[in-house]
């Protein structure tokens, strides 16, 4: 370890790079049984700050201990209790929204714009979780069977498991860790080991709120770790956000016990231009779905699909647009790319420039070009907006999720085509296309396979629209009023009076 290494950084003057970040676990700090620790790493200037504990089996069944523990007191607790403390809990976050931000940026590169985007959105979720809370009532029913009356009642599934991605760390936790805690859950935290950190300030803001020991607890690790949790029998429910690959061992694993499962998994986009789009609103839509944080986001528009009567004013938009796109320091709020969150992403996303070369009908149309030259950074984990032609449809380079900067614009003739290319993906995340003929918005709304369609818009998101997909894009759904429910069991509870049958 050189020197360099343990120097305060000019960008973050406010982290010790010597810091010990330990587990999170029953209210306090927990060392790791065996010792173990890891360094996080900024992807800008490509240094190592902090020492994270590295979470092992024997840790993660302390934490689960701890949450089984805290959870018949945390359940019991009335609703409106529960609902004041998730009330200071978002106030607390509102005063530190910078810290959280920037912590995000020192962890993952993404731009300071758009974490100071997503954390200032996380006070307005917690208020409204602990609203859908408040209101989460039973139904009174009429059973068919006479002599009876019947009604139902929302309870807590019990311990949850929460993995979370490096991407969008904060928010893409939040979709998770606050319905679970307002529902009366419990719950174990393991964040990725890129984005350790802000993970583990979140719960210290939550323990100061006044969430009671043992109800969120955080284990720090890697794969391993997360596998020791995924496992471990005492766990009720699993939610997760990450690649398609890891989503399906953890259904696996999931299904050997029956545990319920909330999969947030991969997508491939498509964004569709038809012939009376209003051009002057759709290309910078594409440009924002194809670089929206540096393209590491399932949500991602990567396939740009154009009706051949606008191809050509279309592809001339779309690289005069990419031209003016700026890439450098994420801390610069003027940046709209910042680095790629590590040198392993960094290698995979940069491969596929050379499969792109392999193939042989795709055709390279702006961009291909990566490094330090690019955006300023120490040793360059920069990859330039990118945009091939890939008229094949076996190409990996249209099929694939790529999660960086690169898109394939797609030709098409007919409506029914534009269609047919955007189903025949493997996922169903989100899907989007612009239209000025009111038929056709309805039409194709209907026919696109994803859980979501934007129209005439793109990365629209809603504290109240529910968020999720088909196919191989993942299992259940985050925001929307019923996020709640998916951290609740429904129990019916039968009345009989007078005599019986």
């Amino acid at each position: 370890m050189t020197a360099a290494a343990f120097q305060v950084s000019t960008r973050f003057p406010e982290i010790d790079p010597n810091t010990q970040y330990q587990h999170f676990i029953a209210g306090v700090a927990a060392t790791p049984s065996d010792g173990k620790t890891f360094r996080c790493l900024d992807p800008y200037e490509e240094t190592e700050w902090g020492f994270v504990a590295l979470g092992s089996a024997a840790d993660v069944d302390q934490a689960v201990r701890a949450a089984r523990a805290a959870f018949p007191d945390w359940a019991n607790t009335p609703i409106a209790a529960r609902a004041e403390i998730m009330r200071v809990f978002a106030n607390l976050i509102r005063e530190h929204v910078e810290e959280l931000a920037r912590l995000q940026v020192h962890e993952n590169g993404k731009t300071i714009t758009e974490m100071r985007g997503v954390t200032s959105m996380l006070p307005a979720l917690a208020d409204y979780v602990r609203h859908l809370a408040i209101n989460d009532h039973g139904a009174a029913l009429q059973p068919t069977a006479p002599g009876h009356d019947a009604w139902t009642r929302p309870e807590p599934i019990g311990v949850i498991a929460a993995i979370a991605p490096w991407n969008n760390p904060l928010l893409l936790l939040s979709w998770k860790l606050f319905p679970a805690i307002a529902a009366g859950n419990t719950i174990v935290v393991k964040p990725s080991e890129v984005t350790p950190v802000s993970t583990l300030r979140l719960a210290q803001l939550a323990h100061q709120a006044g969430v009671p020991a043992g109800v969120i607890n955080v284990v720090t690790g890697g794969r391993e770790t997360g596998q020791a949790l995924v496992n471990h029998p005492d766990i009720d429910k699993v939610a997760f956000t990450g690649s398609t690959g890891a989503g399906i061992q953890i259904a696996k694993a999931a299904a050997n016990r029956v545990l319920r499962t909330t999969l947030e998994l991969g997508g491939k986009g498509p964004q569709i231009v038809f012939p009376e789009a209003d051009l002057s609103r759709a290309i910078p839509s594409l440009v924002a779905g194809l670089i929206s944080g540096t393209g590491q986001a399932c949500n991602a528009g990567s396939r740009l699909l154009v009706h051949e009567s606008v191809y050509d004013e279309v592809l001339a938009g779309l690289r005069a647009a990419l031209e003016k796109v700026v890439i450098g320091d994420p801390l610069d709020p003027k940046v709209q790319i910042g680095p790629l969150a590590s040198r392993p992403h960094y290698e995979k996303v940069t491969g596929y420039f050379a499969i792109a070369e392999q193939e042989q009908e795709t055709t390279l149309l702006y961009g291909g070009h990566s490094g330090a030259a690019l955006g300023g950074g120490k040793t360059g984990l920069f990859v330039e907006p990118t945009v091939y032609a890939t008229p094949e449809r076996t190409s990996r380079v249209r099929c694939e999720e790529i999660f960086g900067p690169i898109g394939s614009l797609i030709r098409f003739g007919s409506e029914q085509e534009a269609i047919a290319i955007s189903n025949e993906s493997e996922f169903g995340l989100v899907s989007g296309f612009w239209s000025q003929d009111v038929d056709r918005i309805a039409r194709v709304s209907k026919a696109l396979r994803t859980g979501v369609v934007w129209v005439n818009t793109w990365r629209a998101f809603g504290l109240n629209v529910p968020f999720g997909g088909y196919k191989l894009s993942g299992i259940g759904r985050e925001l929307g009023p019923d996020m709640i429910r998916e951290y609740t069991e429904t129990k019916a509870i039968w009345l009989g009076h007078g005599p019986l049958a």
